[in-house]
This record gives C-alpha cells, structure tokens and sequence, in this order.
C-alpha cells in the first residue's frame, strides 16, 4: 500500500511516519511540500504520486487564533478537506473533540450532536462533511509528543522558568500521545475502517491533573530539579479568545470493539518524557 501523508511536519505526521507498518511505501508531504488549500497542487500531488490512501493529518490548529483568522480555518479544515476528498483517493481524515460544545457529563458517543463554541471547531466540523461519507473520520483530543510544541513542554519551560505554575481545574478532557493515536489510525486503515471514530488514551484528567502528573515524572525522570508547584485555577481565572469545551471526553467503545482500548494516560505520558530524558 503507498500513503500519502498531509502534515507530515507536525507531532501527529511524524509519529504516523515512526510507526507505518512494514509494506506501507509513505509519501511524506509537510506545508512547505503541500498546501492543502489549493486545490491544484493537491491534484498535482496525488496524481504524481498516485497514493492508495491518503491520511490526513495537516490542520490549523491554533484556536484562538482562529477566532481571527476565520477565513484561513476553513480554508485549511475545511476546503483543504474537500480538494483530499474530491481526488477520490480513500481518505482518513483527523477531527477533534472541539466539535462537541462540552455540556455533557458523560462521554461523547461518535453519533453525538456536533455543537462547536467557536470558529475552530466549527471549522473541524466543516471538514468532516467535506471528508465524505466513505472516509474514516478519527476524532481525537489532547494531542502531545516528544517533539514540538504542545501542553507538556510547555509545562516543562514553565516549571523550569518560574518553579511553579497555574492550570485550569474545571476542563476535563483525556491527554493523547502522538504515537499511541498514529499506532491506533494504521490500525484502523488496516481493517478498512469506514465512518466517524473516536480514539483517545485511556481515563480522564483535567488540565490541572495532567500537569500534576507532569510535574510528578518529570522530576522523578530528574528533567526538573524540584518538584514544582501546580495550582488550579478555573476558566474564568485564564480567559482565552475562544471557547474551550468544559467536557470532551471521548466515547471510544466503536474503536475498542475494532482494535482493542488503548493504554492509560499515565502509563503513555511517562513513555514520552522517558523518550525525552533519553533525548537529552
């Protein structure tokens, strides 16, 4: 099978570059190689290369930019979308857990009602239509990794800067390593997975918790001198631009029926601050 992967540049595309299987022949595109905005170069791309499946996984994600910058949401997460899907290359195609508005107090099955609070995942929802009926959707949430900018090593400059830091309490979610979320989305192409998924770690946690847990390994793995000190704040305490769901776990008992559930995000986070004691 030959893949092509879209945002090959991120913590999501070079996981799902570490862990292709054995027979997968990867064509790699990152922004620079591939904007997938324009329609043309896309077509240009996929006939060249004349992939069996495309993944997904370039986005804009900066959400409180997006506010903003509506225009260049949708033109990447929503119209990039559509000129994947209209090359009729089978497409799989990464979603969020910012397409729920974060009312529920129980975990969000895949057949939900999708009420984004902002322009972010409104955007996220327009491409999930544009992806079409035959693609695999795989809606995730939390996403970190060893390299690149994410929660935990922001987390990590922070404790190290200042010896303490505040998180908001009141967002509960689920934290997700890169690499456990490429692992599951090669699984799934592997068993022809069509339609809406949701994959996430194991277990729940507030921002608060995660970073708990991150000051607790990372000092333990001595990437901090001392233990820092982790207060919780409320939302109201960190405004931000744009509306963050207050709840968003993920409903993951269609994925787990398929491939079996994925480990806890405890167990995951300590695997990736070993990877990056072990980086140096």
């Amino acid at each position: 099978m030959k893949a092509l992967i879209t945002g090959a540049g991120g913590q999501l595309g070079r996981a799902l570059l570490a862990c292709a299987p054995t027979g997968v022949k990867v064509i790699a595109c990152d922004s620079a190689a591939l904007d997938i905005g324009d329609a043309d170069a896309v077509a240009a791309k996929v006939a060249q290369t004349t992939p069996d499946i495309i993944i997904n996984a370039a986005a804009y994600t900066a959400v409180d930019k997006a506010e903003e910058d509506e225009a260049r949401a949708f033109a990447v997460n929503r119209d990039g979308v559509a000129n994947l899907a209209a090359t009729g290359v089978r497409l799989v195609h990464i979603s969020t857990d910012f397409v729920f508005d974060g009312s529920a107090s129980s975990p969000y099955p895949v057949d939900a009602p999708t009420t984004p609070l902002g322009i972010y995942g409104a955007s996220k929802l327009a491409g999930e239509k544009a992806a079409g009926d035959d693609a695999l959707i795989v809606r995730t949430a939390w996403v970190y990794a060893s390299e690149g900018g994410n929660f935990v090593h922001t987390m990590l400059r922070l404790m190290k800067e200042r010896g303490a830091v505040g998180v908001v309490a009141d967002q509960i979610g689920t934290p997700t390593w890169a690499t456990s979320l490429a692992g599951a989305i090669w699984q799934l192409v592997g068993k022809a997975a069509r339609g809406v998924y949701h994959y996430t770690d194991s277990g729940v946690a507030s921002w608060y918790d995660f970073a708990v847990a991150i000051a607790q390994d990372a000092t333990e793995l001595e990437l901090l001198d001392a233990m820092p000190e982790v207060s919780p704040l409320t939302t109201a305490d960190f405004l931000t631009k744009a509306q963050r769901p207050s709840y968003s776990v993920l409903d993951k008992t269609k994925t787990n029926a398929l491939i079996g559930p994925a480990p806890h995000w405890r167990v995951n986070l300590r695997k990736m601050l070993e990877e990056v004691y072990a980086n140096g």
